[in-house]
């Protein structure tokens, strides 16, 4: 008898990290190749590399694309954003680098600031914002090339005191400004219909067309997907895309997956992800950031994988139990470990915080010996990449 199409298919917790490795390219070694179109293949494939300010080690989006380029070069990435232009930087659930061909799903946004502000952008004046794009269309310019502003006390921590920067930041929102080059974390802005050599912003994305590239961006980079996967940090877009999914379940586009110790939470995937995944993932250790899109969303981590990850850079020191800034520590299809490490650029060393078993690596029968000295040969090339300069 064939199987209706809204019964679920059961999976288990091994299947569902071998359909998500799969998914996330952590399964291979080079999936993408290599060079710059290595990065734009990654981006296009993963919907989005998040980008972040943290550099105890190499910061989040190098380290995301090194887990799945062993050949990278951060001149990739800068090639691929200020070069090719196959790339850009916007905010996804963060800021992140996303595909430049998904331009037009992101114009929505632009046009919703442009009319509405940002919350975060409260304080740019009118003057503020004229004086920086008057700027901009002389060339590209970067904070540092701003001397004249009159200084304003913060309205946060992490704010800056130059009224310039808010409204540079509140132009790309807007998407008048794009980064158009990144040296560190000094972003370079320039207009972005000069950068991209346009002369108007691309036709914007319908609402639902906007729920379709959520949904097929998930689908691509998790296999398995949930409403709460495929909206991170965006609950207002869950209603559209189940609508999407509802259609696609009765064009049997999809299959609902009752996941092992889901609960009531629904899942769906598509027939061919489920049946390419069956095989374990076999040879490969990564460590990855905490911003990795395999460990970003925890409690999805937590369910498919057994370990409940935690984020301890803004955790008291005494009240850490992984450390400031703990990779998880994939072998095979298992994370087995979470390391915490910094990298002594002055000497040149890639120092161990601290080492602690999680999940199965924490079990008495576990292999250690045999995964400690797997996971140690991988420490070695990622601190190679940590010293290149």
């Amino acid at each position: 008898m064939p199987r209706s199409p809204t019964q679920p298919i059961a999976m288990d917790q091994t299947h569902a990290r071998r359909v998500w490795l799969r998914a996330q390219r952590l399964d291979e070694r080079a999936p993408f190749g290599e060079g710059a179109d290595a990065v734009a293949r990654a981006v296009q494939h993963l919907g989005y590399v998040q980008i972040d300010t943290i550099n105890v080690i190499e910061r989040s989006h190098h380290h995301i694309l090194f887990a799945r380029i062993p050949n990278y070069k951060r001149s990739d990435l800068k090639q691929a954003q200020s070069i090719d232009k196959s790339v850009f930087e916007y905010w996804t659930h963060a800021l992140a680098y996303v595909p430049a061909a998904d331009l037009r799903f992101f114009v929505p946004d632009m046009k919703y600031y442009r009319a509405n502000g940002h919350d975060w952008c409260a304080t740019v004046t009118p003057a503020d914002k004229r004086k920086v794009m008057r700027l901009a269309k002389s060339g590209p310019l970067s904070i540092r090339d701003i001397d004249d502003d009159v200084l304003r006390e913060k309205d946060h921590e992490w704010a800056s005191r130059k009224p310039s920067k808010r409204a540079l930041q509140l132009a790309f929102f807007e998407g008048h400004l794009t980064v158009s080059e990144r040296t560190g974390m000094l972003k370079t802005y320039d207009l972005l219909l000069r950068h991209f050599d346009l002369k108007s912003l691309p036709k914007a994305a319908t609402g639902n067309e906007c729920f379709a590239y959520l949904l097929d961006r998930a689908l691509r980079s998790q296999g398995i997907v949930s409403l709460d996967s495929i909206c991170h940090l965006d609950a207002p877009s869950k209603a559209g895309v189940r609508k999407i999914i509802e259609a696609r379940m009765k064009r049997r586009e999809l299959m609902p997956v009752a996941l092992e110790g889901a609960g009531k939470q629904e899942h769906w995937a598509t027939p061919d992800s489920i049946e390419a995944s069956e095989t374990a993932p076999h040879g490969l250790v990564h460590l990855l950031s905490p911003f990795d899109p395999l460990i970003i969303q925890r409690k999805r981590a937590h369910l498919v994988f057994g370990h409940d990850h935690r984020f301890e850079a803004y955790v008291p020191k005494d009240k850490r139990k992984l450390g400031y800034f703990a990779l998880p520590v994939l072998v095979d299809d298992k994370i087995v470990a979470a390391i915490d490490l910094k990298t002594d650029r002055q000497n040149k060393k890639l120092l161990m915080q601290q080492w602690s078993w999680v999940g199965e690596g924490a079990e008495k029968k576990a292999p250690r010996k045999e995964w400690k000295r797997r996971i140690e040969e991988e420490l070695h090339r990622f601190e190679a990449f940590q010293l290149d300069p």
